[in-house]
């Protein structure tokens, strides 16, 4: 995270110090780095320059639409898996020539949204959605150009939530059925089958789940072909990990050296969808230390923040690292539990974590923030969730207004008041 950086013992974003942002725009606050994600894009986009390649951002990790409009404006598609996402992906500019649509559960009103609006693809996970779709399409005058989403039991090495290519979990056609369904989907009306995707878990840090579903996937095509069967698009689908820790993932190089040669030999058409890779280290989130506590031989910092802004430490015992936004001289370090404000024992932002000595008031950023905390937030306990800032050098602007109370209520209406 380069791009959030010390200086004169005070963190930066770019050429922010964050205890500015924190004084003008309170906390919690979701703050992102423009130059942090569009380095990332460039990474991407250098090392796959070479192949005939999509990247559709993963919207599902960030949907702020100013987020989505950066992206669309570096020439960056869209992996969707609601009506909600592809509403956000149109009105933020990305063309619906670059949008593929994943998820399990698409509904008849998401799918003739989408078939209205022209995406590139949609990606099948069953046979009962491929008949539906068929179906929508024929009613509607319309081709669906499909993928079938593969799930070729791989396991991505990473946490039991997060794994989605294994035989048990619910996404993806079982391997043994592709052949048949695949032929199933030639033969009906306004299917036009392109490709085949899959999509192991997230957040992958090693190449050779990559490796072992390439090895399954190049198989696949070759039978289908043989037996008939075009297959022009192969979607990867994304899950590159990051480092929150002391992780060391593979590079967007060499994610390309090993493709290579299979893409090489299929001549397929690439898709990827990364979206942790781009927004993960591209944010933080900001909280106020409202109390410190001291409890039967432990202490506590109570925040501002809870599961509600970053639910992916009691959800996947996630790590995030934690620190003051002001270094202060050589404060002793103490092991302490940060916490918010939740009534749920399971409301922590680290447990037991080595910090240094802190009072009531204090800044903490919490870092690697950008990636499935704002999108996965929630108003339980009634808290209002929090604002998100995009610094540009030594700019920044609200790019989500923090909700209020009387948002909460928005929508919900009393007996006898309409």
């Amino acid at each position: 995270m380069n791009n959030f950086h010390w200086e004169s013992n005070r963190l930066f974003c770019e050429n922010v110090p964050l205890s500015d942002l924190a004084g003008e725009y309170g906390t919690p606050s979701f703050i992102y780095s423009t130059a942090a994600i569009c380095n990332r894009i460039e990474l991407l986009q250098g090392a796959l320059e070479s192949f005939d390649c999509t990247i559709c951002f993963s919207v599902k990790s960030n949907s702020n639409l100013s987020i989505l409009q950066c992206a669309a404006s570096r020439g960056i598609g869209a992996d969707i898996v609601s009506g909600g996402e592809l509403f956000r992906a149109l009105k933020a500019g990305i063309p619906p020539g670059s949008i593929v649509f994943s998820g399990v559960g698409k509904t008849v009103r998401e799918l003739e949204y989408a078939l209205a609006s022209s995406i590139r693809m949609f990606n099948v996970e069953s046979e009962s959605e491929l008949h539906l779709l068929s179906s929508i399409a024929e009613r509607m005058g319309k081709i669906a150009p499909v993928a079938l989403r593969i799930n070729p039991d791989v396991d991505a090495r990473t946490h039991q939530f997060t794994t989605t290519g294994k035989k048990g979990n619910k996404f993806g056609i079982p391997f043994t059925d592709v052949e048949r369904i695949y032929t199933y989907a030639t033969e009906l009306p306004n299917i036009q089958p392109l490709g085949i995707d899959v999509h192991l878990g997230s957040p992958i840090t090693s190449l050779e789940p990559y490796r072992e579903a390439l090895d399954v996937l190049s198989g696949l095509i070759i039978n289908l072909r043989a037996n008939g069967i075009a297959i022009e698009t192969l979607d990867l689908g994304g899950g590159f990990g990051i480092t929150y820790s002391d992780e060391k993932p593979f590079t967007p190089v060499q994610f390309a050296d090993l493709i290579r040669p299979y893409i090489d030999k299929l001549d397929c058409r690439l898709i990827v969808e990364p979206g942790r890779y781009i927004m993960g280290n591209s944010a933080v989130l900001l909280t106020r230390i409202t109390y410190v506590k001291k409890s039967y031989g432990k202490t506590f910092y109570i925040c501002d923040a809870g599961m509600n802004d970053c639910i992916r430490p009691p959800l996947y015992d996630a790590y995030h690292a934690i620190t003051p936004v002001e270094k202060t001289g050589t404060a002793p370090a103490e092991p302490v539990d940060i916490v918010g404000p939740i009534c749920e024992s399971s409301d922590f932002l680290a447990k037991g974590r080595e910090m240094p000595v802190a009072h009531a008031g204090d800044i903490l950023a919490v870092m690697s923030c950008g990636a499935y905390c704002f999108t996965m937030a929630s108003n339980y306990n009634s808290r209002p969730r929090a604002c998100e800032i995009l610094v540009n050098g030594d700019s920044s602007r609200v790019i989500r207004e923090r909700e209020t109370w009387e948002d909460l209520v928005r929508g919900e209406s009393l007996p006898g008041t309409g």
